[in-house]
């Protein structure tokens, strides 16, 4: 955690009337907030070089399934519940034949239990009737299946089918609006809008380490503003907690010390597995 203390010091000292000084930053022309955005998608990346999706997921079904299911919870409670779902199910075939009322048990962690085994066999349906029992690669087949919007499509693309998405979930949105990118609420403006800032090529890296960002260090309630490396280039610094030290304590997931989302991390993820369900 030393060293990310020290980037945030250091970035702090070079802009002396920037955010981390406690001063309003100067307003912006466009060439300069895009700079600014491209910065901050540069010094995640030096952080967060392990980025990637926080969902356990073997194959395109298994990420679609597991996305659907990551609505209104954790997507660490959608990973301790995925291994029984796809022991179960591990078709859309399988899935699409199954007994309602036993889909509903397995999932009933997640919340919203009933609503989702609909769209999951919905989905799992059209699959296996329209689509040869293959997740489609393009946007407006996703867009069609039952539970599934343009978020749920473009990180089942971004990350199953190398097709460069933004991904608009709560965390994204709140930070690209913190850091001044965007005043749209709605997430579909918020897409297009960041869309015209960054590179294709970076669409789905970006949504990856910008999600990093806000569940580890640009918590919605409290920020840890003392202990985030890109505090010079945030609008909002000083929402949150600005002590280095007391900043450090508000830390989640690898940053804090503690285990991450995911059972089955990537090799790199230089954290701790999480605990699967009833481990902890």
């Amino acid at each position: 955690m030393g060293e990310q203390g020290g980037r945030s010091k250091k970035n702090a000292a070079k802009d002396s009337t920037g955010a981390a000084s406690g001063k309003p930053m100067k307003s912006e022309t466009r060439l300069a907030m895009v700079r600014r955005a491209r910065r901050i998608n540069r010094e995640l990346a030096e952080v967060y070089p392990y980025a990637h999706p926080e969902l356990d997921f073997r194959n395109s079904f298994e990420l679609l399934v597991a996305t659907v299911l990551s609505a209104q919870t954790t997507d660490l409670r959608v990973n301790q519940t995925t291994p029984a779902l796809f022991a179960a199910y591990p078709t859309p075939e399988d899935m699409a034949a199954a007994v309602p009322e036993k889909l509903e048990e397995i999932i009933r962690p997640t919340g919203f239990f009933r609503a989702k085994a609909r769209s999951l066999m919905g989905l799992s349906a059209a699959l296996r009737d329209d689509f040869g029992g293959e997740v489609p690669g393009r946007l407006e087949d996703l867009v069609k299946l039952p539970g599934v919007g343009r978020k749920t499509a473009n990180v089942v693309l971004g990350n199953a089918f190398g097709v460069p998405g933004i991904t608009v979930d709560t965390h994204f949105g709140r930070l690209v609006r913190r850091w001044k990118l965007t005043g749209q609420e709605d997430p579909e403006k918020v897409e297009a809008e960041i869309a015209e800032i960054f590179p294709k090529s970076e669409w789905t890296m970006l949504s990856h380490r910008v999600v990093f960002h806000g569940r580890r260090i640009c918590h919605s309630r409290k920020p840890a503003c003392g202990a985030c490396p890109i505090a010079s280039l945030c609008p909002a610094y000083g929402e949150g907690e600005t002590d280095p030290e007391k900043a450090k304590k508000l830390l989640k997931y690898e940053m804090g010390g503690y285990p991450g989302q995911r059972l089955s991390p990537p090799p790199d993820y230089p954290g701790s597995p999480a605990p699967p369900l009833g481990g902890g």
